[in-house]
């Protein structure tokens, strides 16, 4: 049996071998910690800012979404990630083309919009039911789709972008501005093919000025509007100003008054922008959203005019993966055949 005093001194050399332990790890160990630390923070790769582009992919035309995606990605070097939003039957089909087609190696986040948020809210317009889809109504809801971005970008997807997205990024808002949209005035290019499709520029094309509610606006009816099929849009500034309530309050005074659904424009998820973002909004360089190639199938843009456009809109009922339509083949240039086989682009008979 050992004596008391030796027992004493076995248990001061444990600890002092256990506390010498400890001194050593903290002196060899933290500077090896600390230099993977910096290496993280010094990455390229990490401290690369990300591109947040929403796009919705609607069953029926779920190819649309496929060839802007492929586009994007095709014409950018930057660190873009998609959100492809989708109501819930449509999203295995939409993930499967992705993940089957060269696609895969995008960064992307598929995300379920739940179309009950807008029960209540939409006034039946039989001119242009194709009008009334839930996913026309997601950019509406940035904020509560995306949560982490303080900047966005909200894509059509009936677009191509031929130019590198950083750019469109990189448009400045003003401050105190929670979005930025291509005014339809801007560009004289454009200006013929309007006339000649008799395309609506004007808020009279949108807002039924016989109401007094659209009168009250005190908004003269030959304002040029804006088209919301491209947005760049500061969350920040749309949570504060409470963007999505002051939208969702205006459908419901559609719904019981009537005062845009019929009207020439036709745009039902256009008018409540128009009238929400009135003088507070800042603009995209008009090369940036080349519209209204999908107004008539026969009125065609110069092809060098085209090949300078950073983006084009086929917005209007003339699509590119349908038949008749104008510029098919710049559309097509970036589709992407669907590996289930269910969705099909519409061609003449030859």
């Amino acid at each position: 049996i050992l004596p008391f005093a030796s027992v004493n001194q076995i248990l001061l050399l444990l600890l002092v071998l256990t506390v010498c332990a400890i001194l050593y790890n903290k002196v060899h160990k933290v500077p090896s910690s600390l230099k993977n630390e910096t290496v993280d923070l010094e990455s390229p790769e990490e401290m690369e800012e990300e591109i947040p582009v929403v796009i919705c992919a609607a069953a029926g035309r779920m190819g649309a979404a496929i060839a802007a995606i492929s586009s994007i990605y095709s014409n950018s070097e930057a660190n873009v990630l998609f959100y492809v939003v989708g109501l819930k039957n449509s999203i295995p089909h939409i993930r499967k083309w992705i993940e089957n087609s060269k696609l895969k190696e995008i960064k992307f986040k598929i995300v379920e919009f739940n179309p009950m948020v807008l029960k209540g809210k939409i006034r039946q317009d039989a001119s242009r039911p194709e009008l009334l889809q839930p996913l026309n109504f997601v950019r509406f809801y940035l904020p509560l789709l995306i949560q982490k971005h303080e900047k966005v970008i909200y894509l059509d997807d009936d677009v191509i972008v031929q130019g590198d997205i950083q750019e469109l990024y990189d448009t400045k808002l003003a401050p105190g501005h929670a979005a930025a949209f291509s005014d339809d005035c801007d560009l004289p290019s454009t200006h013929e093919m309007v006339r000649s499709v008799g395309m609506q520029n004007t808020y009279m094309g949108f807002l039924d000025y016989r109401k007094q509610a659209i009168r009250d606006l005190g908004i003269s009816p030959s304002t040029c509007s804006f088209n919301p099929g491209v947005i760049v849009a500061n969350m920040t500034e749309w949570k504060h100003q409470r963007i999505t309530k002051q939208l969702e309050k205006w459908m419901q005074r559609n719904v019981e008054e009537n005062l845009y659904s019929s009207t020439l424009g036709g745009g039902v998820a256009t008018s409540p922008m128009l009238i929400v973002f009135y003088g507070k909004h800042s603009t995209i360089n008009p090369m940036w959203h080349i519209r209204h190639l999908g107004w008539s199938p026969d009125t065609r843009y110069s092809e060098h005019f085209l090949q300078e456009a950073k983006l084009l809109h086929w917005n209007g009922r003339y699509k590119p993966w349908d038949y008749p339509s104008v510029h098919t083949d710049l559309w097509e240039n970036w589709f992407i055949p669907d590996p289930s086989g269910k969705f099909k682009l519409t061609h003449p008979e030859s």
